[in-house]
């Protein structure tokens, strides 16, 4: 793996593939894991929720079902392409992470899945956790990571 470790949530992955505000700040973090010069990670639990997030935009009418297909691929592919490489480092859904989640979802108002990010960011002492999940956001800054949003937080993502 390559020096510093940026976690993405979801709605930080989803943006590499649906241009949205915030795309071409998590653009920059996939060119520099590229270049080898940080890696980046994510849950397995997120390959199920971002294919989810492509399903329901083509569901909205936002996509049709050539895009999807194709941004799917793409999505899946680089992931597997990135992996190989060790640029990017898929963590495993454990029973421990899981069960850490549970005092989280007694501090915050959180779900189960968002939980799951943060306890697998600390798990894997990544640098940032990067999500535009404004309540995600909250929870990890106060459970002490150093939590970005992909639109706001640009130049301190380019820094990282």
């Amino acid at each position: 793996m390559n020096g510093k470790t940026v976690y993405l949530d979801s709605s930080a992955i989803v943006k590499r593939y649906v241009a949205e505000r915030g795309t071409e700040a998590i653009d920059r973090l996939y060119h520099r894991a590229e270049a080898g010069r940080l890696t980046l990670a994510f849950s397995l639990w997120n390959v199920g929720e971002v294919l989810g997030a492509f399903i329901r935009a083509r569901r909205l009418g936002s996509l049709s079902d050539r895009q999807l297909g194709r941004i799917a691929a793409s999505f899946l592919g680089e992931t597997l392409k990135e992996r190989g490489l060790g640029n990017l480092r898929v963590v495993p859904v454990r029973g421990d992470l899981l069960a850490g989640t549970v005092p989280l979802l007694l501090r915050h108002p959180l779900s189960q899945p968002d939980g799951l990010q943060i306890v697998t960011c600390r798990a894997i002492e990544a640098e940032a956790l990067v999500s535009a999940d404004e309540r995600l956001l909250r929870a990890a800054g106060a459970e002490g990571l150093h939590a970005l949003h992909p639109e706001d937080d640009t130049e301190e993502l380019d820094r990282l």
